[in-house]
Formats: structure tokens, sequence, C-alpha cells
């Protein structure tokens, strides 16, 4: 009889646990699925009005962080606006997306998307873009809070969805505003300890290393570059690094599992005339459980 209880329990235990792992996972594609609509409800925004900038405007967040070349992180919704005022095209033409993929935070509260975009507008060369957004859940709905877009280079590309980035829903439990701060700080130990592998090893093995299976590149070429080979193949050899980087800001889900690091690249020498010293980035990083480390998703 003892044996039969036992057994009874154990059977029980398993069945809530894959119920309430089944559970979760139907909230999270649930979550995603409102973000890609928030995506593309705001893209379909954007196609109806003749101001690019006002489509931007109704999804960036107070608090967006735009990084510019040669004007470093650009921080605010109406600082960032000002800057794209100064480009021709972004005044004068039609805005329009098309998001590839995106991810979800364990609570559902931050999440990312990337795709294609297209600016009606400008230099012809420049018209045709790739992006990369991160949001955040806030009380008016999903809005971005660090945002990247970059003229492609020619050629065909591919908008079919690639599978969503899915939370590992263990032991991502949501405790407070502590939790937060601790997280925040893991994610910039992350970042530094990504430098300064660099610095020992070079770019192509510590982009290899710390970079997941499913991570994205946005640099060069028409489409994105996906996985940590293809990214790390794309990298200098070299066995140190000429650059080195950390982390000056970011934003972190309070289940720990997704978050943005945003700051500076400078060059370790003087860099070739022509070229900067100094570059802004933000890369997105996930990790799969708390007592897993942080690898790059999206950059």
């Amino acid at each position: 009889m003892l044996r039969y209880l036992i057994a009874t329990l154990a059977l029980i235990s398993l069945s809530s646990l894959c119920a309430g792992r089944a559970q979760a996972q139907a909230d999270a594609q649930a979550a995603v699925e409102s973000l890609l609509a928030a995506d593309r409800g705001f893209s379909a925004a954007a196609a109806q009005s003749a101001d690019a900038l006002a489509a931007l405007s109704a999804m960036f967040d107070a608090a967006v962080v735009v990084p510019v070349p040669g004007r470093g992180l650009v921080s605010g919704r109406e600082t960032v606006l000002a800057v794209y005022r100064d480009v021709p095209g972004w005044r004068e033409g039609r805005l329009r997306w098309t998001p590839v993929r995106a991810g979800i935070s364990a609570d559902g509260m931050h999440g990312f998307t990337y795709g294609f975009a297209t600016l009606a507008a400008g230099d012809p060369a420049r018209r045709e873009r790739k992006y990369l957004s991160y949001w955040i859940r806030r009380p008016e709905g999903w809005r971005v809070v660090a945002y990247r877009q970059v003229p492609r280079a020619a050629g065909e590309v591919s908008t079919e969805m690639m599978p969503a980035s899915l939370p590992g829903f263990t032991d991502m439990a949501v405790t407070g505003e502590v939790d937060v701060e601790t997280h925040r700080r893991s994610l910039a130990a992350a970042e530094q300890a990504f430098s300064d592998r660099a610095q020992e090893v070079g770019l192509r093995t510590a982009f290899f290393e710390f970079g997941r299976d499913d991570a994205m590149n946005m640099s060069g070429g028409a489409g994105f570059r996906i996985g940590r080979e293809a990214i790390s193949a794309g990298m200098p050899e070299g066995s140190s690094s000429p650059l080195r980087w950390s982390t000056e800001m970011s934003f972190v889900a309070a289940s720990g599992d997704l978050g943005v690091s945003i700051g500076t690249i400078h060059a370790n020498a003087p860099p070739p005339e022509g070229q900067p010293a100094s570059i802004p980035f933000f890369t997105i990083w996930r990790r799969d459980a708390a007592d897993q480390p942080w690898r790059y998703i999206a950059e």
C-alpha cells in the first residue's frame, strides 16, 4: 500500500509539473504573439502615414535609446526624433517594416523583434533597411526602449517568420526590484566578460563562445547572419581584439532571462584615418535559467 501511495503521489507531481510547463509555454506563445501584433500594428499605421517620424514616435518609449554613429547613444524619444529629423528621407517618406523573428521573457514583460524595413524617400541606396527593437510592455501597451535601424546591402531576403525565442522557464521566479538590480549586474558582468575574453583570444573566438546557436548579427549583407558559427566566421581572425566595450545602461526583465545591454565600443589603438574611435551599440542577451550563463541572441 505504501509503495502504491508513493507511486501515485509521484505521478500526480509529475502530471502537475508537466501541466505547469505546458501552461507556461502557452503563456509565452501568447505573449510573443501579442508582441508581434504590436510590431505589425505600428508598421500598418506607419504605412498609412506620410510622416515616418510620427510612426516611430507612436511606438517609442519616452526613455528609448538609439545608437547613432557619430552621435553616440541618443536617449529620450524627442531627442531621438530630432536626430532623425535631420535626415531628409525620414522627413519626407513613408516607412513600413516586417518582423521575421520575435522573442519574449519568462514574465512576458520584455521582448525583441527584428526584420526588414523600407523607407520610401531619401537616398535610393539606403531605403532598404534592417531593424532590431527591444520592447517593454508598458501600461499603454508594448513600447520600444532600444532601437537600431541600418541600411542593408542589395539582394533578395526572406521575410518568412523564424521560430520564436521562448524562455526556458526554469527557476525564473519574479521576486521584486532587488532581483532586477541583481540581473542587471549579472548582465553587465557578462558583457564585460565578453569584452575581456576577446582581448585574450580575439573577436572570432569570443563571438563564438558567447553566442547562442540561434543568435543574430545584423551587420553586413542583405539579410541577417544567424547562428554563432556564422557570426564568428564573419569576425576578423587574431589572438587579441582591436576593440573593447562595456555596459553603460541596460533594461532587464524581472524574470532574469532576457535583457539588453547598451554601451560604447572603443578602439584599443588609434583607428585608421576616417574611422571612428568609438561606436555605440546594444546587444540583446538571453539565459535559460538563473544559474546558466548569459549568451547574446541579437545584436
